[in-house]
């Protein structure tokens, strides 16, 4: 294609062009990456050794936390170093790999809260045969199918990205390669694939929310049933954590990727970023141990017994 330029790598401009600033963000991104993996971790770990937190639900936000930890590892590192370096390239591939790799724990998270919403109304809309239907089985299931979706799904987007042209500029005003800024990008006409990724996002980002959406339709119709404040507060609880987290991901996934590209702002786009790859990951796991108790006491007892055998 005419124009064209066989570009070897990508320029990732950031945040700002404030020196003074760079060294002020180093430290807010640090200590929300360094929070982020040690709630993470830890909570990952307290389901592990916990029995009593061997429940279909622990074990969804388990690989949750998984994923949370590799989703903020793909573009913080580099983020961070850029920071600190006057280099701020990243070749070809490496762009290529650190968007696959971002939309992959993207789109699995996505299927991962569907599942976790399907989990939330059997407990609540079906406790009887809970136990039966909610099966380890059909946890792995699941599991390992939020993750081969978000693997397969991915590749397709990437490979759009990454076969468009990209002519003389390779300057990426961005703080990570992520498709919005990649198609500014891009020369010549991008209407087809911008159109391909929309109904990608569509698939990826809408059906999960719909199953979610119809969960808690038929969880909230029957916490309204249930005749005592005591025992809708307890069925609420439940789930509370996770219609946070939801809002939170969502929110901010949707209205990135399921805009016209007409509606593209810069400083949205990055603000909105920023909260779905960095500040959602590292509130997770806060969210999480505050608002459900069983996750909690479990933390609890984990912190008493550790320093009970520390002073002995």
């Amino acid at each position: 294609m005419e124009g064209q330029n066989k570009t070897l790598g990508f320029v990732i401009l950031g945040f700002s062009g404030n020196v003074e600033m760079q060294g002020l963000l180093f430290i807010l991104f640090f200590i929300m990456y360094t929070t982020s993996l040690l709630g993470n971790a830890l909570i990952s770990i307290t389901i592990r050794l916990d029995s009593s937190l061997h429940t279909p639900m622990c074990y969804f936000i388990a690989s949750l936390s998984l994923v949370d930890i590799c989703y903020t590892s793909v573009t913080t590192p580099k983020m961070l170093a850029n920071f600190l370096s006057q280099d701020k390239t990243i070749s070809f591939f490496g762009c290529a790999a650190q968007l696959y790799f971002l939309l992959f724990l993207g789109t699995t998270e996505c299927f991962l809260l569907a599942a976790m919403a399907y989990d939330r109304f059997l407990a609540i809309c079906n406790p009887l045969r809970y136990s039966s239907i909610m099966s380890k089985q059909l946890c792995t299931w699941l599991v390992a199918g939020s993750w081969a979706s978000g693997m397969t799904l991915s590749l397709g987007q990437t490979s759009l990205i990454f076969t468009l042209p990209f002519c003389e500029d390779n300057h990426i005003n961005y703080f990570f390669c992520d498709i919005p800024p990649l198609l500014r990008l891009a020369c010549g006409d991008t209407t087809i694939n911008e159109i391909t990724v929309f109904m990608a996002g569509l698939l990826i980002t809408l059906f999960p929310f719909l199953l979610i959406l119809g969960s808690y339709a038929h969880i909230i119709t029957t916490i309204l049933k249930i005749t005592t404040s005591k025992g809708r507060q307890k069925a609420f609880s439940t789930c509370s954590s996770h219609l946070i987290v939801i809002i939170l991901f969502y929110g901010s996934a949707s209205t990135m990727y399921l805009r016209p590209p007409s509606s593209y702002s810069l400083e949205t786009d990055k603000f909105l970023a920023l909260l779905y790859s960095t500040i959602t990951p590292t509130l997770n796991p806060i969210i999480y141990s505050l608002r459900s108790k069983e996750i909690n006491d479990a933390l609890r007892r984990r912190m008493t017994s550790k320093i009970f055998s520390f002073n002995i």
